[in-house]
Order: structure tokens, then sequence, then C-alpha cells
């Protein structure tokens, strides 16, 4: 912005200039012996500069008006523009996210094996299984020891019989609790390698869990206990403890869906 001119400094120049052409005059007539009275008359030189004196400072002043004017409506502009801006984004509507539910949300799945059902973590019972020829449940097994990979057969009706009895036997000396038997189960032998003790389960997507197979070989035990409660939340049993707690709660919902009229009331 242009400084803005002062008036009262081009007037005290123009009384100045005045004063001291009335200084010449006197110091001329005194000088002359003239003694008359007559109004001085201001010179051509001086009327010019007061004139070009007075011209420059109105056209300062209206520069430093159009200055201040211009600033003010560019500020004005910049403020109307971030107002405006800012309204905007008040006014702009945020997208809903919209969360897609996950794989495991689904209560149907393919049926993974013969005796699974659609549902997760839901076998058929063991007289549906049987009217349905379905004797032998088989599994994939691998050796901790040379890393073969084979698959092996339960006979049904004979894993079943020695579960049920020693549940049947131990139940109420278990106390909710799963056996040290179960939570460290005895593996089976290699039948490549021949080294004992070595042969687990394999155990990969929760979805495609073996429940079956696991609870006849008496193996749910080789389940981590993310994969068990995995197996309450689908039966719409939600259970919280130590892994012992769950897993005696597992082998007794498993005998319950093979046998519901039997005795695994949990």
């Amino acid at each position: 912005m242009a400084p803005l001119f002062d008036y009262h400094n081009v007037e005290e120049k123009v009384d100045e200039e005045e004063n001291e052409e009335d200084e010449e005059l006197l110091t001329l007539q005194l000088f002359t012996g003239n003694g008359s009275t007559r109004t001085p008359q201001q010179s051509p030189l001086l009327i010019s500069n007061r004139t070009n004196l007075l011209a420059a400072s109105k056209e300062v002043h209206m520069t430093s008006s159009q200055s201040s004017i211009s600033l003010a409506a560019s500020t004005s502009t910049s403020t109307h523009k971030a107002s405006a801006a800012g309204h905007s984004r008040s006014c702009r509507v945020r997208r809903s996210s919209v969360q897609i539910p996950k794989e495991e949300g689904s209560e149907y799945i393919p049926a993974p094996y013969p005796w699974a059902t659609r549902k997760r973590a839901l076998v058929y019972s063991r007289h549906y299984l049987l009217s349905h020829g379905i004797n032998t449940i088989s599994g994939a097994v691998q050796c901790k020891r040379c890393d073969v990979k084979y698959e092996i057969e339960y006979d049904l009706q004979e894993k079943f019989a020695q579960v049920a009895t020693y549940v049947s036997q131990h139940k109420s000396a278990m106390r909710d609790r799963a056996p040290a038997i179960w939570m460290t189960p005895t593996l089976t032998d290699c039948k490549s390698c021949g080294q004992t003790n070595c042969v687990k389960p394999l155990i990969d997507k929760k979805r495609s869990i073996n429940w079956l197979f696991l609870l006849l070989g008496q193996m749910l035990g080789m389940c981590k206990l993310s994969q068990l409660k995995y197996f309450y939340k689908h039966t719409k049993n939600h259970r919280t403890g130590a892994k012992d707690r769950v897993l005696y709660l597992t082998y007794l919902g498993l005998l319950k869906q093979l046998e519901p009229d039997g005795p695994f009331d949990i």
C-alpha cells in the first residue's frame, strides 16, 4: 500500500514561501524608501508551485485510496473463498464404510467330508452315517520324523465305543477338565520310517478341520485353543477358559452330535 500524502506539510511549505516573499518585498520598500502600503502580490512562480503541490497531493491521495480499496476487495474475496471452501468441506457427505463380511461369518459351507454337514463344525449322527454306508472315517496325517504324508482310517463303530466308554467311566473324575491323555495325546507310529509316537494329524484351515477323525483318534488335543473356540463359536456354545476346559467340552460336544440321546450332556 502506498503511503498517504501529508497535506499539512504541503501547506506549511507554501506558507513559508509566502513569508519569504513578503520579507523580500518589505526589504525592497525600505531600501527604495517607498513607504506606500499595498497588498503584496504573489509571484506567478509561487502560484504555479502551490498548484503543482496540491495537484500532486490529490493524485497521491487518490492512488492511496484506490490501493486501499483494491486491498480490501482482495481480502474480502480471499475470505469469501476460504469461507466457501470451509462450507463445502463441512457439507461434504462422508462415505459410509460398508464392511464386507468375512468368509468365516457364513454359517453354511460346502461339506468338507462325507461325514460332515454343510454347517461349520457339525457332523452327522452315528445312525445317519451307518444308514448311509459310512463305516470308516479317514484323515490326512504326516510323520514328524520323515515328513511323509498319508491317510489312515478308523472304524466308526470301534473307535466311537472306545471314546464313549472312556468318557462314561471317567466323566465324574474329570471335573469338567480334559485329562492328560487328551491334552497330550499318544500319536500313532509311522508306517514309513517306523518311528513311534510321531504321526500327527494335518490341521489346516479351521473350516476344513476333520473333527470326527480327531475325535475317534482322540487327537483333539493337537488343536490350538483358537481352533477349539472356533468349534464352539459355530455350535452356538460360546465358551471361554483354559485349554483343558475347552478341550473337555469339545469332546462332549462331538459325542453329543454323534449320539444325540447319549449321556454326553455338558
